[in-house]
């Protein structure tokens, strides 16, 4: 098994299975792309196991994804999919950017979830794009695009359903999809606390 990519939170291997790889959480903390880390001892386990217990979760709600099973506490297999360039943000609560983009009220609830498309391009730092803009960029099609807000909103339904259960608000997350080779697009990479804002729903408490 070898190498074949680390990112800011995890590392990619190789397996000897065809189409599946393992993928190993580590202990780093990143903030403006990448320009400031930091390392807490832990975070990996944690990342990798509330993960890997969020996938099975909407698995058994009928929503797939590229997660296969947790084999260690920081490590997991996944089918191996093409990432597709976009991080895909679910907003139920107005907090961070939208308050300052567009002028909400932090706290805001919105009547319906908003879905926002983030190309992933740290030289650009990850703008802000319109359907428009991934048509002209080749980076999904439009059948692609409609299955991206149809499955994030099915997401965050279900994830939303499970953190009022434990008594919390999920304010917003983010997503990313990938492409299976036999076309499928699928819910891949992570939902953790490294892409959730998630409050206490007493006090708003950010956690």
């Amino acid at each position: 098994m070898s190498l074949l990519y680390e990112g800011k939170a995890k590392r990619i291997y190789s397996t000897d299975t065809e189409n599946v790889l393992r993928v190993e959480y580590k202990d780093e903390v990143t903030a403006g792309n990448g320009a400031k880390k930091d390392h807490i001892e832990g975070k990996g386990r944690l990342n990798n196991q509330i993960t890997s217990r969020i996938f099975d979760y909407i698995k058994k709600e009928g929503i797939g994804s590229h997660f296969i099973e947790q084999i260690s506490e920081t490590e997991q297999l996944v089918e191996a999919v093409e990432i597709i360039p976009l991080e895909v943000v679910v907003r139920n609560i107005a907090a961070g950017s939208i308050t300052k983009r567009l002028g909400f009220d932090k706290g805001h609830v919105f009547e319906t979830p908003l879905v926002e498309f983030f190309y992933k391009n740290d030289d650009l730092n990850d703008p802000l794009i319109t359907e428009d803009h991934i048509g002209l960029l080749n980076l999904a099609s439009e059948s692609e695009v409609e299955v991206l807000k149809q499955s994030a909103k099915a997401i965050n339904a279900k994830l939303v359903q499970l953190m009022d259960e434990m008594g919390l608000r999920l304010v917003d997350f983010k997503i990313e999809f990938g492409r299976t080779q036999d076309g499928r697009v699928i819910l891949a990479d992570e939902i953790s606390p490294d892409t959730c804002r998630i409050w206490d729903k007493n006090s708003d408490t950010k956690l």
